[in-house]
């Protein structure tokens, strides 16, 4: 990851375009995350700002991001002081992670008012803090920080705004060539490129070691590097080894399929949307998902304990054989024998086999006695069938439905945790009033050759997308003996490319997401059916073709509609 100073400045440098922009809309999705709508130059943006842990930063998105019905505090008194106000200063501190947006509003009784916004981009220390421009007074902040727990500054209402610790390093902007020169006179690591330059990463500092290596001119080759930049020149992507890395210049020393941006904003949703999407679902969906998975593990339990039962109920041969035996044997044995001994009549090597008896019991009761433990197995054995089938049928359900709260949306939990109180297995929490039911939304992509393919990615989607929108001729995927997506492309005869990439999208949206080669099943609508009494997403299909694929989320990407 590279959301440096060096970065930090060049994103408030793209951003310049929503000066004197006007605030139209403030949403906050999560705990985490807000997003201010600005109406600018003739467009509108969504300015996403994020504090998390991991994923820090603030940039423009595409994205549209679920909000909560009722908004959190924090978002009404970011709309109460700044909602309808104006942007006239975007301003950062010579390469430090800060950027401030500096905001003309009206209050309640309609004077002009000048608030700031400032964003801390520092890792798990990250904020999105509220101040009176005038006083440098913080009205609120995402996360408060109060003495207890950092001596340096206090972030809380009322208290007075300190920026956090400045950097003591170099401004790379503003060191001669001798400088430079002298400095890189003898070998130099990442670590002491980190240390002595202001808003430098390690990846940014391998890029600049690797850039002048063998260089003639060091200092150029420096001021380039930088300007590159600060200037978002280049903004890149690349992953190699499942490791991303991300940088407003090309990156030269790391090998692996590069790709190129149009700005830092594009470049970051497509490096965190689905990684924050994945987080947004964990925050809903996190006792969800630990409730799905304890009655995953319950069933497990259970399967072995049926095991055991039909271990025993196998038996039932071996109480009717001891049952004839003793019955055809009544004059061999009397009333207070413990075992007898008699020859297998059934046996071709006619074997001799001692049967354990009652010694309290005449010979036709204990011979009664194995007829009734034979009649028991095999009650015991039908039942213990029956369970190990419908144990093994939930088993398959809740595999699917954990690796359909793993793929989810946030929009998708709510549907889930619908199926589930519609199936008895959980009571819905919140208000007893009836919402007014809506019709499930499969996820449009369009393939590129220009035709339409839905995906269901809950089993009332997948239901509605297989059984009541798509047409009987259009082609439906379904990865082969994995949990995943109902997916239809809505074409009878699609092209070859529009096929393979629909089996990528059934691949991706499956519990085989991270592998290679994935089997993907695909037939008519027609030949899609569903057994009766079958749990929801469940389908049996006939006539089916097999395609190999490897998930590529370059691909879900490019074709999301």
């Amino acid at each position: 990851m590279a959301f440096d100073g060096l970065f930090t400045f060049a994103m408030a440098k793209e951003l310049n375009k929503l000066l004197s922009g006007r605030i139209t809309k403030i949403h906050q999705p999560n705990s985490l995350e807000v997003i201010l709508h600005i109406r600018a130059n003739g467009e509108n943006y969504k300015l996403l700002f994020s504090i998390h842990p991991s994923y820090a930063r603030v940039h423009l998105t595409e994205h549209a991001i679920d909000n909560p019905a009722e908004p959190p505090m924090f978002c009404m008194l970011l709309r109460k002081h700044i909602e309808g106000g104006f942007i006239h200063a975007i301003q950062t501190d010579a390469f430090e992670r800060v950027i401030s947006f500096g905001i003309e509003s009206k209050n309640e009784i309609g004077d002009t008012v000048f608030r700031k916004l400032t964003i801390e981009i520092m890792g798990r220390h990250s904020n999105l803090i509220l101040l009176d421009s005038q006083t440098d007074k913080i009205i609120d902040s995402l996360k408060h920080l109060p003495p207890s727990i950092n001596s340096y500054r206090t972030v809380l209402p009322g208290q007075t705004y300190i920026a956090p610790p400045p950097q003591d390093k170099i401004n790379p902007t503003q060191i001669g060539d001798d400088e430079i020169q002298h400095f890189f006179a003898n070998k130099k690591t990442e670590k002491e490129i980190v240390e002595t330059f202001k808003g430098f990463s390690p990846i940014h500092a391998a890029e600049l070691l690797h850039r002048i290596n063998n260089a003639a001119d060091v200092a150029q080759v420096f001021h380039q590097f930088v300007d590159e930049i600060i200037t978002s020149a280049h903004p890149t992507y690349l992953e190699v080894e499942r490791k991303t890395y991300f940088s407003p210049a090309t990156i030269t020393h790391i090998t692996g399929q590069q790709t190129a941006f149009d700005s830092l904003s594009s470049l970051l949703d497509r490096v965190f949307y689905a990684r924050a999407e994945r987080d947004r679902v964990k925050q809903q969906a996190g006792d969800l998902e630990r409730w799905l998975q304890t009655e995953l593990n319950k069933l497990k339990l259970k399967l072995k304990k049926l095991q055991k039962d039909l271990d025993n109920a196998s038996k039932l041969d071996k109480y009717q054989l001891y049952g004839e035996l003793l019955m055809a044997n009544l004059y061999q044995f009397e009333k207070g024998m413990k075992e007898v001994t008699v020859t297998n009549y059934y046996s071709d090597q006619g074997e001799q086999i001692t049967i354990p008896i009652s010694e309290r019991k005449t010979p036709v009761e204990n011979a009664q006695s194995y007829y009734t433990k034979y009649n028991k197995a095999k009650n015991a054995l039908i039942m213990v069938n029956e369970q190990i089938e419908k144990t093994n049928s939930d088993v398959q359900y809740f595999e699917m439905l954990l690796a359909q709260v793993e793929q989810a949306s946030p929009a998708d939990i709510e549907e889930i945790r619908e199926e589930l109180a519609e199936q008895g297995y959980l009571r819905l929490r919140g208000s007893k009033k009836k919402k007014k039911p809506t019709k499930p939304s499969p996820e449009q992509y369009v393939s590129s050759s220009g035709i339409q393919i839905s995906v269901g990615k809950n089993n009332k989607q997948n239901d509605y997308l297989t059984f009541k929108l798509a047409k009987r001729t259009d082609i439906w995927l379904h990865t082969k003996d994995i949990p995943g997506s109902h997916v239809v492309i809505h074409s009878s005869e699609p092209d070859e490319t529009t096929l393979l990439e629909a089996a990528t999208l059934s691949a991706y949206f499956s519990k085989a997401r991270d592998s290679s080669s994935v089997p993907v099943d695909y037939t008519e609508i027609r030949q899609v059916k569903k057994p009766s009494g079958a749990k929801p997403g469940f389908v049996i299909y006939f006539e089916q073709k097999t395609l190999y694929v490897t998930p590529e989320e370059n691909i879900v990407l490019k074709l999301k509609k």
